[in-house]
């Protein structure tokens, strides 16, 4: 009980100290750490069963909590001070995760090769996100609106449950990843508060979207996922 629970909190860790690290996805980290489709079902089945689903939760929640406050500024460090064994060592999680991937898909699903056309698209997509990335500027600005901060959650909402969708590039384009950045070290509420409602709400409805597709498209979705999962290798390699 209290090593299963270890085990989940230190995913949770995990998870929230990638959230801060550029070009990390959260949700790449899910699909690494094998709980992707696990945590998206207990979000949003939270209240069929309350008391199975807060075990599994509460402590990925609180570890990705103390991920962000305390372990992110470690990992930020070795992210920085070591910036090519960290990202390979990151690149090497990504690869080691797709047989594992590829092997969930087929207990509920024979693979079909036109199932690919599906990884190929996303992992274009994912590219492009990278040029794209690399040809906009920083816009910074010390002032936002309470609603400006809740779209902004909500579109950085997409890059936490989409694997291999930065957060950062929507934060960037938003022109408030400088002030993200000081308002997470500095714990500022006011910048944080409506974020993070804008977060919860796009998690949300990001999470039903990417639910209702793996309910009815599970094999086609999850190498969508795939796609979108090595994408995220283009992400870290450009910057190593």
């Amino acid at each position: 009980m209290i090593t299963c629970f270890l085990l989940i909190f230190s995913n949770g860790i995990l998870i929230g100290a990638g959230a801060i690290l550029p070009g990390i996805s959260s949700g790449v980290l899910c699909v690494i750490l094998g709980i992707y489709e696990k945590l998206i079902d207990a979000f949003l089945g939270f209240f069929i069963n309350i008391k199975k689903n807060f075990k599994f939760l509460f402590p990925i929640v609180s570890g990705a909590v103390i991920g962000i406050i305390i372990f992110g500024n470690i990992l930020k460090y070795l992210f920085f001070a070591y910036p090519v064994q960290f990202k390979f060592v990151f690149i090497g999680l990504i690869l080691g995760s797709i047989p594992k991937l590829i092997k969930d898909v087929q207990k509920k699903s024979d693979f079909k090769p036109y199932y690919l056309v599906f990884t190929f698209l996303s992992l274009a997509v994912a590219i492009f996100l990278v040029i794209l990335e690399k040809k906009i500027s920083i816009r910074s600005s010390n002032e936002y609106s309470f609603l400006f901060l809740i779209i902004s959650g909500f579109a950085m909402s997409a890059g936490v449950i989409i694997p291999g969708v930065s957060s950062t590039l929507i934060l960037m384009l938003l022109g408030v990843y400088e002030s993200y950045l000081f308002s997470v070290s500095t714990i500022y509420l006011p910048f944080l508060i409506p974020l993070c409602i804008g977060l919860l709400i796009g998690s949300i409805v990001f999470m039903k979207i990417t639910k209702y597709l793996l309910d009815r498209f599970y094999a086609q979705t999850f190498f969508v996922i795939i796609g979108f999962t090595l994408g995220s290798i283009f992400v870290l390699y450009p910057r190593i």
